[in-house]
């Protein structure tokens, strides 16, 4: 059978319409451009938002583990510094033991004398303050084993050396007593004896040195204590 060809269909030339094809198509072209352009930033915009995002995460995680780093170190630091404050409160307290031990041994071993003998001595001088006033209470410790087992009696006093109005300066007993008890403090005892009084300072003066005396029959002695000791109730060794 043979085959009939196409209905041949003829129009007229219109140059305005192929321009108007050829606009839609460079207008759909430019549109794709676009739509692609944006597309792509979207994509490297998602991409640097999440990079971002991410150092920012891990970022955050490291401030997090240092914050953590130095709260634990300044806790170490201050264990460590409770510590240091522990012991040093300790070795002071030991320090304090001992030399009250060595004043103790000291004393004893005046008592007992071994083999020797010793006359009246001031072991030790201790003196307080009384409240915020100018008076001082004080204690002074006599002790000797030359008359065993005999009565030693007598009179204790003080004096003290300072520095009053910028000058060297020397209360004697009677200023430190106002006129009170002028032959001094009484004692008697066998072996020691714990001698109390109270004195009374100018205002204004500074103590440097005190000097306690101690007469009787067992005989005269004088012995320095530095003020600062006297303070902490050390035992002297100036012995005059």
């Amino acid at each position: 059978m043979p085959r009939i060809p196409p209905p041949l269909v003829v129009r007229t030339h219109d140059p305005a319409r192929q321009r108007r094809g050829q606009m839609l198509a460079g207008a759909i072209w430019i549109v794709s451009l676009i739509v692609a352009s944006a597309a792509t930033a979207a994509i490297v915009s998602y991409g640097f938002e999440s990079a971002s995002r991410s150092r920012g995460d891990a970022a955050d995680k490291d401030t997090e583990a240092l914050k953590g780093r130095i709260a634990m170190l300044e806790r170490s630091e201050q264990i460590a510094k409770a510590a240091v404050g522990d012991l040093r409160d300790t070795l002071r307290d030991r320090e304090e033991e001992i030399e009250s031990l060595r004043s103790d041994l000291a004393f004893y071993g005046r008592l007992v004398g071994g083999g020797k003998r010793e006359g009246l001595a001031v072991h030790v001088l201790k003196v307080r303050r009384v409240g915020d006033s100018q008076a001082w209470n004080f204690v002074a410790t006599l002790t000797q084993n030359f008359k065993r087992g005999q009565d030693t009696k007598g009179h204790v006093s003080l004096s003290i050396e300072g520095v009053e109005n910028g000058k060297l300066a020397t209360l004697d007993w009677a200023a430190l007593t106002q006129g009170q008890n002028p032959a001094g403090i009484e004692y008697g005892f066998k072996y020691f004896q714990q001698v109390n009084g109270t004195i009374m300072l100018p205002g204004g003066f500074q103590a440097n040195r005190v000097r306690v005396k101690a007469d009787g029959d067992g005989g005269h002695v004088e012995q320095d204590f530095a003020w600062s000791d006297a303070i902490k109730g050390e035992e002297g060794d100036d012995v005059r």
